[in-house]
């Protein structure tokens, strides 16, 4: 059962304020291994912070040893009332970036408020010294974890929005383009040889329907499968997965959708539009994130898509 702040002695506390410092360390060690391939200027960063918690974790129990002899109890934040709940984000890889500063500035906050609070509670003078200089010390430590963006130069800002970028291409983009790809272009076939097939906007409609649900469950599974992330950096594998997934049903169900319409004709000439849309998004987002001379992806998509749309059309009418 976790204790109150106010009922513990001073020994607990200065045995807290060790494993607080130990556990912090920890997890600055676990931000730099994350951090150092893709940030490495906030990964180093980062690296001086943990060293400054080890120190603090050294006086501490240099003092403790002084008032309490050898012995530190085992005393850790979940076993005091109050602590935040802390979200594991430094075993995710890769890491965010974004995430790793706004996690270090509650850190650091949250072990600031522990330390003013067990200044008050701590009569010993020379335990109430160092008590309040590690409190400012973390105050220092929290400015820093706010303004760690602006401490990096142009360089190495330019730097690090250009490895976001990759990652997120990496984890995003490319699963959700290869999604909606095969979305717009797989059930094209099964769509327009249904219509062709029954003439009924309908009939059309389920088949379209089936289809894009169908690719976009296959095709969510195949990617989550594919790989772990570990090796790659592509990131977890189930986010990948759901973003393909939902991308391929959008890139199905978008030229389905037409075919609610009752009239036949109607339908089949609003779908055939939705179609040229989604080619040119798809053009367009190659161009934009992958790179594409924006003629050459456009020729490779319009052609593919033209090819599957008539092979639907032409076995549809057969």
């Amino acid at each position: 059962m976790a204790k109150n702040f106010k009922d513990l002695s001073e020994r607990e506390i200065l045995a807290l304020a060790i494993s607080l410092e130990e556990e912090d360390g920890r997890i600055y060690g676990d931000f730099v291994d994350g951090l150092r391939e893709t940030y490495p200027a906030t990964s180093k960063m980062f690296e001086e912070m943990q060293a400054e918690e080890s120190g603090h974790r050294r006086a501490l129990i240099d003092m403790y040893r002084q008032r309490f002899g050898e012995h530190i109890p085992l005393i850790r934040r979940h076993d005091v009332k109050g602590f935040l709940t802390r979200r594991p984000v430094w075993l995710v890889r890769p890491l965010g970036i974004n995430v790793v500063r706004k996690q270090a500035e509650i850190m650091e906050l949250e072990t600031r408020q522990f330390y003013e609070k067990a200044q008050e509670r701590v009569t010993d003078a020379s335990t109430r010294k160092l008590l309040g200089d590690l409190a400012e010390v973390e105050r220092q430590h929290q400015a820093a974890a706010e303004s760690l963006e602006e401490k990096l130069t142009t360089n190495v800002k330019e730097q690090e929005e250009a490895a976001s970028r990759r990652l997120f291409v990496l984890q995003i983009v490319q699963p959700g383009l290869a999604g909606l790809m095969d979305g717009s272009v797989s059930t094209l076939a099964p769509l327009f040889a249904a219509a062709f097939a029954t003439q009924r906007s309908h009939d059309a409609f389920v088949v379209g329907l089936a289809a894009s649900v169908g690719a976009g469950i296959s095709m969510g599974f195949a990617e989550a499968l594919s790989d772990d992330g570990s090796l790659t950096g592509r990131g977890h594998p189930w986010v990948r997965g759901v973003v393909c997934g939902l991308m391929t049903t959008a890139g199905g169900i978008g030229h389905t959708l037409p075919f609610l319409i009752p009239s036949f004709h109607l339908a089949f000439s609003a779908a055939v539009l939705v179609v040229a849309v989604e080619l040119g998004a798809i053009s367009y987002i190659r161009h934009r994130y992958m790179d594409s001379p924006l003629l050459s992806a456009a020729l490779q998509v319009v052609v593919g898509g033209v090819l599957v749309f008539l092979a639907g059309v032409l076995i549809g009418s057969s």
